[in-house]
């Protein structure tokens, strides 16, 4: 795989998180005149409301340790796998009650109120880019890609999934040999248009870690992950969490975590449709093809997931809990209008421990254009992450093909296992 250089991906047929049919997810490149989204076979039936997205029962997820620690015994970690998280039923339920017939009354004022708030933020975050001055800086404020940009993306930029193996376990042999799985969202200013180079470090990366280990692979899965780090820099994570380490048990001596594994790298987006759902979508651009791994861990050419936040203030079953709450405001406690699960909105995720539903679904549903928008003539969010997508591929393909995963990490290639495809 080193030294390959990516071409640029072909289009293929069956997109989203749908139901696995055992083939391998390869990501075949495609030149520009023929980029364009894979659509789905069938899109599902129904589109999930906020009030639907708790976990059902019988699903193994206990969030367990919080701090995601390396150093829990091995007892601890199995236990969580096998535990059952059961949340969901009476949420959707006492979710409905509580929002009643004031969702259609508030909606559109909502709505608005959450357009300019963004649009603060969003012009905040511009600022520290414009103040990040470099040569090498790949990364290129657009105005007119800023004036193209859907009104319902909340947040675009790049995202990296990793995973780490159980203590004690030199080579993971499949998903059950992990300890968990994490994936890192580093968003970019909205209007961003991506050149050639290494993306420069801020202090604005999140890293979640997804306790199932594997993402929601179709319309049934729900699985929860939280914001282990937030508002912390890529050198922050590869001085205190990327490595590897040893340390000191009273009955097994000396043990070893190992570095994480990085498995995929891409582009994302959050996006808000007029049904008033969130949804986390992204597109890989490495490796260059998909492989067992990948696949196995849920990780698509593209994928989509509704996603959700938790409200902190309505408790949940102990074996779904975190013991820590999110240290989130009076006004964001209050914008979920005592529901226990709400729409993410990219400041709710700059807070640790906070926890997030992923539901499966196929990429269309992601990716909808607003109605105002399509009056508008402006970009459609399937555009905008075309786009991405391919200036990304041109990106990796100019600096180190499948390894320059290393360069946006500032990690050492002798350091850390490759971007492997096979167990």
């Amino acid at each position: 795989m080193a030294g390959t250089q990516p071409s640029a991906r072909s289009t293929g047929n069956d997109l989203g998180p749908a139901n696995s049919d055992g083939t391998a997810a390869g990501s075949k490149r495609k030149p520009e005149a023929e980029l364009s989204l894979k659509r789905s076979r069938k899109a599902p039936k129904t589109q999930a409301t906020l009030e639907e997205t708790g976990i059902t029962k019988g699903e193994d997820n206990k969030i367990g340790d919080a701090s995601g620690s390396d150093h829990a015994d091995e007892k601890a970690d199995e236990s969580e796998e096998h535990a059952e998280a059961k949340i969901g039923d009476q949420n959707g339920r006492d979710d409905a009650k509580c929002d009643g017939g004031n969702k259609d009354k508030t909606s559109d004022v909502t709505a608005e109120t959450d357009t300019s708030k963004h649009d603060a933020q969003a012009e905040a975050d511009n600022t520290r880019w414009a103040d990040t001055t470099s040569e090498d800086n790949p990364v290129e404020e657009s105005s007119q890609r800023k004036k193209e940009m859907p009104s319902n993306i909340l947040e675009k930029g790049l995202v990296y999934f990793f995973t780490r193996s159980r203590v004690g376990i030199d080579d993971a042999d499949s998903v059950g040999d992990l300890q968990r799985t994490f994936f890192v969202l580093r968003p970019l200013p909205n209007g961003a248009k991506l050149g050639d180079g290494a993306i420069p470090d801020m202090k604005n990366n999140r890293l979640f870690a997804l306790p199932k280990k594997t993402f929601p692979k179709s319309h049934n899965d729900r699985f929860m992950a939280f914001v282990e780090k937030a508002n912390t820099t890529i050198q922050d994570l590869k001085d205190n969490f990327f490595k590897g380490s040893h340390y000191e048990t009273k009955t097994q001596g000396t043990r070893r975590v190992d570095p994480v594994t990085p498995v995929a790298e891409g582009v994302y987006a959050i996006t808000r449709t007029e049904d008033r759902t969130t949804h986390l979508v992204y597109s890989t651009t490495i490796p260059s093809d998909l492989g067992e791994i990948q696949e196995d861990l849920g990780i698509k050419d593209q994928g989509s997931f509704i996603i959700s936040v938790k409200n902190p203030e309505r408790s949940g079953p102990a074996s779904a809990s975190l013991p820590q709450k999110p240290e989130f405001s009076k006004e964001i406690i209050e914008e979920f209008r005592g529901l226990a699960w709400g729409e993410v909105k990219p400041k709710y995720l700059d807070h640790e421990y906070c926890q997030i539903l992923l539901i499966g679904e196929h990429l269309e549903k992601g990716v909808e254009p607003t109605t105002k928008d399509k009056k508008h003539d402006k970009e459609t969010p399937k555009g905008e992450l075309e786009k991405l997508e391919h200036e990304d591929e041109l990106r990796v393909e100019h600096l180190h093909g499948d390894d320059s995963v290393f360069d946006d990490l500032n990690i050492s290639k002798k350091d850390y296992p490759r971007v492997p495809t096979t167990w």
